[in-house]
């Protein structure tokens, strides 16, 4: 009689797939002729067929494992080999290409339209899909453009520019046309004009700038330009030529919060020094500053103002920050003199001033002190500050503001009464 322990058993229920939810496996080219054949047998001028057609191929074909040759056949009619040419079938004369993908289809905003609607419902239907095309397939053939004739660039660039305007694809594939040689021989710059063209055509700026921002594309647009022509001027003139005002005026806002950091960082490294070059030079620095950066006086005095005020570590008491304010602002009052030469700048700059302190909650009853101060260092006029108290137009802490100052304002204008009974 044997002593040996039963093996083991495994239970459990079996499942047992149904024969239409198995995948027919290929390899790359058997998938792929089998995809040709059948987008070649549909009627491709019918683009709900199309859609039809690769929505139940869906079922039988393992997109899931062959998403790279089922877009390479969408975008470009076959398999892409390395560098961007058709792969050919070394067993055939003629590799079958298919009627249907975007390079066949004519060079119209409308013809690209539909292709991006069967893209569309495709990455809808199979959520997978979408994925693979942002993070992958884009990347690559933006990559291979060099290989393609103009018009499937001029194609490709158009079906771009609608890739992104639906919103829920991100720019990173942008990135690909940052390559050295697509972009010293103007590939790239052409590729972005015509992108931009559908693109504005579809968006406006504000939501292509999400986008761009998103992806952190927005401050690179200067980067599709060769090296020898890479400057601002040259980007306005090529697109404004090709009517894309937009984004010129959106680069050039760009341009300028870039020389507003600009001067406010190299300011502050001046005001921090241990050793400060004195207001009269710090005056001259700032003027030479302004006309480099093409800054208005408005602008300079409102950054001087801020920088002023992050240089510090303010005391977390309240009851002690007004004095402190005021003792590290007065002798920086020479500077912000020097550019509050209009009256539009006096009051730009006491607008700031009401932010600041604003935001900066301990500072709201510090703020009618500052203006004090300011007035006194012939800073801020009472012209201003009387035309502040009449047109408040900034409803932030409004009531807190025209209380605290009301006492000050009353003797400004008693004193300007007293003024004109003298005259």
């Amino acid at each position: 009689m044997s002593n040996k322990q039963p093996k083991p058993v495994l239970t459990g229920q079996r499942i047992r797939t149904r024969k239409r939810d198995e995948k027919e496996k290929y390899h790359p080219n058997g998938f792929s002729e089998i995809l040709v054949n059948g987008l070649n047998d549909v009627n491709v001028n019918d683009l709900e067929e199309v859609a039809k057609y690769l929505d139940g191929a869906g079922s039988k074909l393992d997109y899931k494992r062959y998403w790279e040759t089922l877009f390479d056949i969408l975008l470009a009619g076959g398999i892409l080999a390395p560098g961007g040419n058709l792969l050919q079938d070394d067993d055939k004369k003629e590799t079958a290409i298919s009627k249907f993908c975007l390079f066949s289809a004519e060079e119209t905003t409308e013809a690209i339209k539909g292709v991006a609607t069967v893209f569309q419902r495709l990455t809808r239907r199979y959520r997978y899909l979408g994925k693979k095309l942002e993070d992958d397939e884009m990347k690559k053939i933006l990559s291979f453009l060099k290989s393609f004739s103009p018009s499937e660039r001029n194609k490709l660039a158009m079906f771009t520019g609608l890739f992104l305007s639906t919103g829920e694809s991100p720019a990173n594939c942008l990135e690909s046309l940052m390559n050295e040689t697509l972009v010293k021989e103007g590939i790239s710059l052409e590729f972005f004009k015509v992108m931009f063209r559908t693109w504005l055509g579809e968006k406006d700026m504000s939501s292509i700038a999400k986008v761009l921002r998103k992806a952190s594309m927005d401050r690179r647009l200067l980067e599709v330009i060769p090296s020898t022509k890479r400057t601002e001027a040259y980007f306005e003139k090529y697109f404004a030529e090709a009517g894309l005002d937009q984004l010129v005026t959106f680069q050039r806002n760009l341009q300028h919060d870039d020389n507003k950091n600009v001067f406010m960082t190299e300011l502050k490294e001046l005001l921090e020094k241990e050793s400060p070059p004195t207001p009269k030079e710090l005056i001259a620095i700032c003027t030479e500053m302004q006309a480099k950066t093409l800054l208005t006086e408005p602008e300079v005095a409102n950054l001087i103002w801020n920088c002023i005020m992050d240089i510090v570590e303010w005391n977390k008491r309240e009851e002690l920050i007004t004095e402190q304010a005021l003792r590290h602002i007065k002798p920086y009052t020479p500077i912000l003199a020097g550019f509050t030469s209009q009256a539009s700048t006096e009051l730009s700059l006491l607008y700031e001033i009401q932010e600041y302190c604003y935001t900066n909650i301990n500072f709201m009853k510090t703020f009618q002190k500052i203006v004090f101060l300011l007035y006194r260092t012939d800073v801020l006029s009472e012209e201003t500050i009387l035309k502040w108290n009449k047109e408040f137009q900034v409803g932030k802490g409004k009531s807190v503001f025209l209380t605290h100052m009301k006492q000050f304002v009353e003797w400004l204008e008693n004193a300007e009464e007293e003024s004109d009974e003298d005259d």
